[in-house]
C-alpha cells in the first residue's frame, strides 16, 4: 500500500538486535513496500528473526551505521522514498506515518522525526546524546541557517534528494551529514516529533563512555569538515 502513489523502503541498520527486530518490523505501517535489514555483523539470530518476519536481510560485513545504512540503499534503486529507523525498538516504527507523510506529499525532500520535541519515556535520551544534539544543530543552524532540534535515526527522504546528497559518512557522522548537505543544497528540512522509548538491550554507541566518546568526535569532525569545505554538490 504506497503513500500517494510513492513506493517506500525502509532501510534498517541490525547489530544484534534478535530481541528487537521483530517487534519494529511488526510496527512498521503498511505503507511501507519494502522493509531491508542489513545484517552489519550480526552473532545472533537477528538475521532469522527478521526474514521470518517478513524482511529481506542482506549483510554488509564492515561495522559501521553508515556502512550499514549505505548497503541497504543499494536494494532501494526503485523506490520514490526511502525511511530509516533503528533495530532496537526504541524508535516507535508507527511513527514513520507521520515522518513520511512531509516527504511523500511533496511538502518536503528530508523529513527528521524529532525526539527532541515528542514524547520520550524517562531515561530513553541519555544526557550525553542530549547535549550532543543541542550542540551539534545549533552549530548546524550558525553554519548553514537551518534549524533543526535533533539528529534522530528515525528519518524520510525522497529518493531524488538521497541521490543529490552523495552520501559517505559509513560511521556514527552518517545522520549530521545528510542533514548539513541537505542544508547546505537549500533543501526543504523540516521535523516531527515522534516517541521514544528505552530500547531493548545496550547502546552500542551512547551505552558506553567510548561510544559516545567516539560519536562526539566524528559528529564534531563532520561538522567542522563540511564548514571549512563549504561543501556544494
Amino acid at each position: 500500500m504506497a503513500l500517494n502513489g510513492k513506493r517506500i523502503a525502509c532501510v534498517i541498520p541490525m547489530l544484534n538486535e534478535e530481541k528487537s527486530i521483530g517487534l519494529v518490523i511488526d510496527e512498521i505501517p503498511e505503507i511501507v513496500d519494502t522493509i531491508i535489514c542489513v545484517d552489519n555483523g550480526c552473532t545472533d539470530a537477528s538475521a532469522s528473526v527478521a526474514r521470518a518476519h517478513g524482511a529481506m536481510v542482506v549483510t554488509e560485513p564492515e561495522r559501521g551505521y553508515g556502512a550499514a545504512c549505505l548497503r541497504g540503499l543499494r536494494e532501494c534503486t526503485d523506490h520514490d522514498v526511502v525511511c530509516f529507523v533503528d533495530g532496537d525498538r526504541s524508535d516507535h516504527a508507527d511513527d514513520l506515518r507521520l515522518v513520511l507523510a512531509p516527504v511523500c506529499d511533496g511538502a518536503a525532500d528530508i523529513c527528521i522525526g524529532s525526539r527532541v520535541t515528542g514524547e520520550r519515556e524517562k531515561g530513553a535520551l541519555l544526557p550525553q546524546a542530549v547535549f550532543g544534539n543541542w550542540l551539534s544543530t545549533r552549530l548546524i543552524r550558525l553554519f548553514w541557517g537551518v534549524r533543526f532540534t535533533d539528529l534522530g535515526p528515525m528519518r524520510s527522504i525522497s529518493r531524488s534528494a538521497l541521490d543529490a546528497l552523495h552520501m559517505q559518512d559509513r560511521n556514527f557522522g552518517w545522520t549530521v551529514e545528510m542533514q548539513i548537505k541537505a542544508a547546505a543544497l537549500h533543501m526543504r528540512c523540516v521535523e516531527v516529533p515522534v516517541r521514544y522509548r528505552k530500547r531493548i538491550g545496550t547502546s552500542k554507541i551512547s551505552g558506553t563512555i567510548r561510544g559516545s566518546v567516539r560519536a562526539g568526535v566524528k559528529i564534531l569532525s563532520t561538522i567542522a569538515r563540511y564548514r571549512f569545505l563549504r561543501w556544494q554538490r
